[in-house]
């Protein structure tokens, strides 16, 4: 009953850490942003990859589109359940806007108990990825799949594998362009690799 997921973060786009990109139509991947994604592409191309999976966002499809390539795979398939949190009225506010809200602070504080202004909380965030990987493992038996999302989807994964709160968030990174490797099977799932950064 044995699969890997190789849970990957998109390469970078242009202001990534410059402001709070979300949902936000049009984010793409830039010439540095591609440049990693092909780094990353082929790197995997030996890793046996038995299908891609991408969140809906364009710098998450791009990504998944290179590695598709490099390895000869299908398109990838989209799946809304692997988005990016719905971050609402903050999507495309720079840090520094999104300091001096109160509600911006509050949910960083604890996200198990606070939501955004969209109304979407780390809890549900965890548990849409997490159904839609289990149903990805339950087909994918003895394979190994790839899922392009986001840093906190990614996250939210991880601190569920590891038994973590999900206010543990701040306490590792998920870097662009970075793979994170979890094993499931019979007994449950364990992290194997995690942040693992292309070069």
């Amino acid at each position: 009953m044995k699969v890997t997921v190789l849970m990957v973060r998109h390469a970078a786009h242009d202001n990534v850490g410059g402001f709070l990109a979300g949902r936000m139509e049009g984010v793409r991947l830039g010439p540095a942003g591609r440049k990693q994604a092909e780094r990353l592409a082929e790197r995997l191309r030996g890793a046996d990859i038995a299908a891609i999976h991408a969140s809906p966002r364009e710098r998450c499809r791009e990504t998944a589109e290179a590695i598709a390539t490099a390895c000869g795979l299908p398109a990838p398939q989209v799946a809304v359940e692997l988005d990016e949190i719905d971050f609402g009225r903050w999507s495309g506010s720079t840090f520094a806007e999104l300091d001096a809200d109160p509600l911006w602070r509050r949910w960083n504080a604890v996200r198990s108990c606070c939501r955004t202004p969209a109304g979407e909380c780390m809890l549900d965030v965890q548990q849409r990825a997490l159904r839609y990987i289990e149903a990805l493992a339950a087909e994918n038996v003895g394979n190994r799949v790839a899922v392009v999302s986001h840093a906190d989807v990614i996250k939210a994964v991880v601190m569920h594998v590891l038994g973590l709160s999900v206010d543990a968030w701040p306490r590792f990174d998920i870097a662009p362009a970075s793979v994170t490797t979890i094993v499931a099977d019979d007994w449950g799932a364990k992290l194997v690799t995690l942040n693992d950064v292309v070069s």
